[in-house]
């Protein structure tokens, strides 16, 4: 039996900041070695929908989703069954089985091995439902991507779940407050042979037990990697805790800060940021140890104003941030936040995903204090502004963390050129259905 893995892109084009599906690895690390894998990343190349196979498996996002029903629909109609999972097809199961033969709801660990079962024995079922169980001791198979040039950064997970529960995150909505870590000697043992690589620990809150994480960072130094996360601000207000991160080898985090207006934070239920809302402090702190600070940013909720976007720019080039991201806000299917709008009457686009003329970087519903218009439009002039040759060359002088070795040099310097890059590659376009 032969499966086809495929990653559906989001808009035409190459993008210069890929890096390796994770889930793909796991998924070929639990599937048994007689049966054949192969692996398209439609995102580095075209999909060759004429070769034999006998299941496609697609994992779906909410921005690929469209098209990924295209791909799904041009193999269903020669009756190849394809098996969909990902965020989007745990949330919206019922939409995504109008175009797939069968959909997960969940994770993959406990479900995959009893679909290959079902396939072997035509007993496929039209659903699987993962119980959410502890993460296994899977390593992933990096194997299947070896024809691909990703970034040199490898993507490793050590846990899922997240404990806040702001009200856009679609993490939240697919795992509650769940949260789950693997086994450390498990993760070690993936790590040793990629010694001497720069991972990005995927984790949506990779410290929020810092019992673990000190274990965690021990096994990164001695190792000897260099390592990137994502963190909450309140881990910061440890110093000792992120020097102890920044002496095993961590170079850079991203943080949510989100916004610089408590009513927005109130809002968006995101208490941890405004019980340590010196965002100014926490910047320094990290800066302090050596590790670069990437910010995000989100627009459009209700104390936001045309005036909101220039104070937002003017605080992330005073601090000189690594990177950082202007977006408008997303209301992604299943959040607090969808519904929320939904029921104010807000959404210009019910279903924006699946709409034909959505452009990437638009806003998709009213704010109260702009158009939307204003809100697409502000988003991404401060973006373009933030990433101008100029404004990159003063965050690099000034900001001595983001020069401090040649190895922080280069990573400043590359990707905040492939960031320059995307803004102008995605901004605008439509993501077509069909190829061009």
């Amino acid at each position: 039996m032969k499966i086809t893995f495929i990653q559906p892109r989001m808009l035409t084009g190459k993008p210069s900041d890929c890096m390796e599906p994770l889930v793909f690895a796991l998924l070929k690390a639990l599937t048994p070695e007689h049966i054949d894998i192969c692996f398209y990343d439609e995102r580095l190349e075209s999909v060759p929908f004429d070769e034999p196979t006998d299941a496609v498996a697609l994992t779906i996002n909410t921005f690929t989703a469209r098209r990924a029903y295209e791909i799904a629909q041009t193999y269903e109609s020669k009756n190849i069954p394809v098996i969909a999972g990902g965020f989007h097809a745990t949330l919206l199961p019922e939409e995504v089985l109008e175009f797939v033969r069968t959909v997960v709801v969940g994770d993959a660990e406990d479900t995959w091995p009893r679909i290959l079962d079902d396939l072997l024995n035509d007993t496929l079922q039209e659903r699987y439902f993962s119980t959410m169980p502890p993460m296994c001791d899977t390593v992933p198979d990096r194997s299947l991507f070896k024809r691909q040039r990703y970034l040199p950064i490898l993507p490793v997970q050590f846990g899922r779940g997240c404990p806040h529960q702001c009200d856009f995150c679609s993490i939240h909505a697919v795992y509650d407050s769940s949260l789950r870590q693997r086994n450390l000697d498990d993760l070690c043992r993936e790590l040793a042979p990629i010694r001497g690589k720069h991972i990005l620990l995927t984790d949506d809150n990779l410290l929020h037990n810092k019992k673990m994480a000190e274990n965690l960072f021990i096994e990164l130094k001695n190792i000897g990697l260099r390592w990137s996360c994502q963190i909450s601000i309140n881990a910061i207000a440890d110093k000792n805790f992120i020097a102890h991160m920044a002496e095993s080898g961590c170079t850079s985090v991203t943080i949510g800060f989100e916004s610089l207006n408590t009513g927005n934070l109130r809002q968006m239920n995101k208490n941890v940021n405004q019980h340590h809302f010196n965002y100014s402090e926490a910047i320094h702190a990290c800066n302090e140890v050596g590790i670069m600070v990437y910010g995000t940013f989100v627009f459009g909720y209700d104390h936001d104003t045309k005036e909101s976007f220039n104070e937002t720019l003017d605080f992330a080039l005073a601090h000189n941030l690594f990177l950082a991201n202007f977006n408008p806000l997303t209301p992604f299917p299943g959040t607090r936040l969808y519904d929320r709008l939904m029921a104010e009457n807000r959404m210009i686009y019910k279903g924006w995903w699946l709409k034909d003329d959505v452009r990437y970087g638009q806003a998709v519903f009213h704010p109260r204090g702009m158009t939307a218009d204003e809100l697409e439009e502000g988003c991404f002039r401060i973006r373009t502004e933030f990433n101008t040759h100029r404004n990159t060359a003063l965050r690099f002088i000034r900001n001595k963390t983001n020069r401090k070795s040649t190895y922080n040099s280069v990573v400043f310097l590359s990707s905040n050129r492939a960031s320059r890059k995307e803004i102008r590659r995605k901004q605008g376009k439509i993501a077509t259905w069909t190829e061009g």
